[in-house]
């Protein structure tokens, strides 16, 4: 494509974009039908978006320039890549883009010009969906009055109606009822509308749908509207459906238990005022009658330090001004009215943790987490930010002296081990809820976090920790006994670690990641007690089975990565420890890249040239292999299968007398 060519493309484009009609025109009236065809089919990424000129004008409501463009017949259904309200939508059609952004007269023009107004995002989402979730009635009702179909759903079974609840639109509900939608539709969560509506708050809506005969059922959770309005601190809907003479006595005391509940739990809409002012009303209506409702007994957990439940108006009364108790109660009545199963308990158990671990109650702070991770892993709820979280507060206390046991640090690391396994099936075999690509960014984020607990592990099992005025390594007064159980327990974690066989998406493996000057260390706290590259953990892997010669995407082993270091004199230490620990782990020095490169090959440093020159012996399997792959001999089929891997590691290229690929000679010095 000539530069004239790509730059009458992009003039079209921003005359588009800007809404410039008259430059449009004059651009397109001189060019040949096909030629127009070429120019208004073109895709032009700008912005994160990839658009055709015809869709970034429906998107920006350039009603001239769509006109213009409507005049050399462009394709009405081309799809794009659109940003709205921080939503990357793919499949989008310029209909969809004009009735999401509220464009009418856009709209309009391109229904009259023939555009299908039910033509549907790569997530099933219609033109007439985009103008509900943004509350746009007028183009509602004229998409539905061109045959707009009100009941498609986008990819999660959710309808128009649902997203028009969900975003408070109550007109646009109204209508939607009136025009024959189902209120009783169910998303593939199990929420209908009147579930979408009472846990946002918007009791109006809660009232229309109910006065069209919405059924009150429970998602896939068992919460009904009225419990998921509770548990979202939506006083207003709650107290709505306790008036109503169709919820019990039972189920009215839930919910004002819980409504309190949250309140002291919920970290944007916490009050603790009106925390004890409804487990107060919960509390009373249990003794409003003769016949009394006790709270049930359940055995105290733990984490929310051995916390009974109060059981009568005047037990509650007395913890009313004791901030830390009634904390501890809401967390109790929110797992025992809840279950322990369902996804919304542990995000106000972390929150309460977070507070404990800002005024450096870290023990209260690891109780909590540990009982939120441990509820997250038995639902199968990914845990990836939970453990960064960990590797932080770990981090945090070492670096400032604080003293830290061995066994949440340990259990934590154990729960790594599962996430990953946990990840590698979902990429595997991914379920219907499943982003894989989403997947691989939590695993490689697992992998990273899991080499910070390793660290961390093994500094914790040794009885070492962090002095934050001298920053020296002091002893704790555990025993060498129980150091040496401690060492071996993170021996056995790390060997399972290692067993899960993860991998980047460039093929990193849990070694390549502890040898890599480049992999990434989070800075909030972590990066005091963590670094890369890290010869004991690199040690640590090789003891525990890490593959010294697997290879990453690009036919790099770990020794190919480390020999880059580029602080060969002030770490020393580190680059010589793991070097030597790669070669006598039997890392072959010969093994070559993509690149033809071997190790020898990838050393940026004379220090780390002079270590492998040091450290070469002549290996006669290892030239017989090469002699194999330069000269082409045929193998395959031929030797037996371990042999055939063995060879493939061994590129060709000339050999020194070192057994390394010639270097040239300006590079040969320190």
């Amino acid at each position: 494509m000539s530069g004239k060519q790509d730059q009458m493309k992009i003039k079209v484009f921003h005359a588009s974009k800007e809404g410039m009609s008259l430059s449009l025109y004059a651009l397109l009236s001189v060019e040949s039908e096909e030629k127009c065809r070429d120019l208004l089919s073109q895709v032009v990424e700008e912005d994160g978006q990839k658009c055709t000129p015809l869709l970034i004008a429906a998107r920006n409501g350039h009603e001239k320039a769509v006109r213009t463009i409507l005049k050399f017949s462009p394709d009405l259904e081309q799809e794009a890549t659109v940003k709205f309200d921080g939503y990357v939508i793919e499949g989008a059609s310029p209909l969809w883009c004009a009735s999401g952004a509220g464009h009418l007269g856009v709209v309009k023009m391109l229904v009259r010009a023939g555009a299908n107004v039910n033509h549907p995002t790569r997530t099933n989402s219609t033109p007439l969906r985009a103008a509900c979730f943004d509350g746009r009635l007028d183009i509602v009702k004229y998409l539905t009055e061109h045959e707009a179909d009100i009941h498609i759903a986008n990819k999660y079974n959710n309808t128009c109606l649902m997203i028009a609840a969900y975003k408070g639109h109550l007109d646009v509900v109204q209508y939607l009822l009136e025009l024959g939608a189902r209120p009783d539709e169910r998303a593939h969560c199990g929420a209908t509308a009147l579930q979408f509506a009472a846990e946002c708050g918007h009791v109006k809506i809660v009232e229309e749908l109910l006065k069209h005969n919405a059924k009150i059922t429970k998602n896939e959770h068992g919460m009904t509207p009225l419990i998921a309005a509770a548990e979202r601190t939506r006083a207003d809907v709650v107290e709505f459906f306790i008036s109503r003479s169709d919820i019990t006595r039972e189920e009215k005391i839930d919910a004002l238990e819980l409504l309190g509940a949250s309140f002291a739990s919920d970290k944007d809409n916490y009050d603790i005022e009106l925390a004890y002012k409804y487990l107060s009303l919960g509390m009373k209506e249990r003794f409003s009658q003769a016949d009394i409702i006790a709270k049930p007994k359940v055995p105290p957990i733990s984490a929310y330090d051995y916390h009974v439940e109060c059981q009568t108006v005047e037990e509650l009364e007395a913890i009313r001004h004791v901030s830390a108790s009634l904390h501890m109660e809401s967390l109790a009545i929110r797992e025992r009215i809840l279950g322990p199963h369902n996804p919304e308990v542990p995000h106000p158990v972390i929150f309460r943790g977070a507070v404990f671990a800002d005024n450096a109650r870290f023990d209260r702070c690891l109780q909590l987490w540990l009982h939120a991770l441990r509820l997250k892993q038995s639902n199968k709820v990914s845990v990836v930010k939970d453990l960064l979280r960990f590797a932080q507060v770990f981090s945090q206390m070492l670096h400032v002296g604080v003293e830290l046991e061995f066994l949440p640090v340990h259990e934590v690391l154990e729960a790594t081990v599962l996430e990953l396994e946990r990840d590698k099936e979902k990429i595997h075999s991914p379920g219907p809820k499943d982003d894989v690509d989403t997947i691989k960014d939590e695993l490689e984020s697992n992998m990273v976090t899991g080499l910070y607990l390793i660290m961390i592990a093994v500094r914790v099992a040794k009885g070492r920790m962090a002095n934050s005025s001298s920053n020296k390594i002091v002893p704790t007064e555990q025993t060498r006994h129980t150091i040496g159980d401690n060492e071996a327990k993170v021996h056995q974690t790390v060997y399972k670690l290692v067993r899960s066989n993860a991998t980047t998406r460039a093929g990193h493996s849990l070694l390549h990641l502890a040898v890599n000057p480049d992999t990434p260390v989070d800075d909030f706290h972590t990066n005091h007690v963590c670094k890369f590259p890290c010869a004991t953990t690199a040690k640590l892997l090789i003891t525990c089975g890490a593959s010294v010669n697997a290879m990453d995407a690009n036919r790099n082993t770990p020794l190919h990565l480390i020999v880059s270091y580029q602080k060969p004199i002030s770490d020393f230490l580190t680059l010589h420890s793991i070097i030597m620990a790669l070669i006598e782990g039997g890392a072959h020095m010969d093994t070559v890249n993509q690149m033809g490169a071997t190790p020898f090959d990838s050393a940026t440093t004379g220090v780390a040239e002079i270590i492998l020159r040091t450290q070469k012996k002549l290996n006669l399997k290892c030239l017989a292999a090469k002699v194999v792959k330069i000269h082409g001999i045929p193998y395959k089929g031929q030797v037996p299968t371990h042999l055939e891997a063995f060879i493939e590691l061994h590129g060709p290229g000339h050999v020194d007398g070192l057994g390394q690929r010639s270097k040239n000679p300006e590079q040969q010095h320190l």
